[in-house]
């Protein structure tokens, strides 16, 4: 199971938001840059960065400080927030991202998200944001009417095999993840998930690695301090 830490971006600042609010915005650090380097410091392998500027905006408001975490080398860096045209894609991947992450336009523009996996191959990955079990869209601030888990059963279904799967009402909460979810979704034949929101313990780390996930995003419980970041690489090894 890889271990991916998370760094969200607002103004060119690393933050995290609880539930998905951005009234309840804490910042961490005015350069991401660094934050990115201490990850790799501790043995990061990846690294999950999120415009979320660009998430509501739809374009891609943080991408110059985004391009100088990808050009550290010191990570393979998956990229999401705003993400909808084929040119946001390629000035991602050309810039040295590992992969890209569509959310919003993977349900506004279905045909155009299998079109880009297909062009694209595993370099595309679709975001799956859940409140109460339905997707929401637009930095997390519309509901899309769209059931999370049939989606992810028809993203598989059409060969998007690669998911990262968020609770939204998890995320940044510190109160534990949504195991259950990555249970259903674990389900799904030929999908590979990433768990994302409210992870905060090396047991619930076990547990989804029992579970069968691909990978743990974690966030905000690294920069409180629930969770150590060298501890966790070296207690999963991080092969993957």
């Amino acid at each position: 199971m890889k271990i991916i830490p998370a760094i969200d971006i607002i103004d060119g600042c690393a933050v995290r938001l609880t539930q998905g609010d951005y009234s309840r915005m804490k910042r961490y650090s005015d350069s991401p840059v660094s934050v990115a380097r201490d990850m790799a410091d501790c043995g990061s392998k990846y690294l999950h960065v999120v415009d979320l500027d660009g998430a509501r905006s739809g374009k891609a408001d943080n991408a110059s400080v985004i391009a100088e975490i990808v050009r550290l080398n010191a990570l393979n860096v998956e990229i999401g927030g705003g993400i909808r045209s084929e040119e946001s894609i390629l000035r991602y991947l050309d810039a040295g991202a590992s992969r890209v992450i569509l959310g919003t336009v993977a349900v506004s523009d279905y045909d155009f998200t299998l079109d880009m996996r297909r062009k694209y191959g595993d370099k595309i990955a679709v975001g799956v944001d859940a409140r109460e079990g339905i997707v929401a869209v637009h930095g997390w601030e519309s509901d899309s009417g769209v059931d999370a888990y049939d989606f992810c059963r028809q993203l598989a279904s059409d060969g998007i095999c690669d998911v990262i799967f968020t609770d939204i009402s998890k995320d940044g909460a510190m109160s534990g993840t949504n195991l259950d979810a990555y249970r259903t979704l674990a389900s799904i034949d030929g999908l590979k998930v990433t768990a994302s929101g409210g992870i905060c313990s090396l047991a619930e780390l076990k547990a989804l690695q029992d579970i069968g996930v691909d990978g743990a995003i974690l966030g905000k419980a690294l920069y409180e301090g629930k969770l150590n970041l060298r501890a966790v690489e070296e207690a999963f090894c991080n092969a993957g």
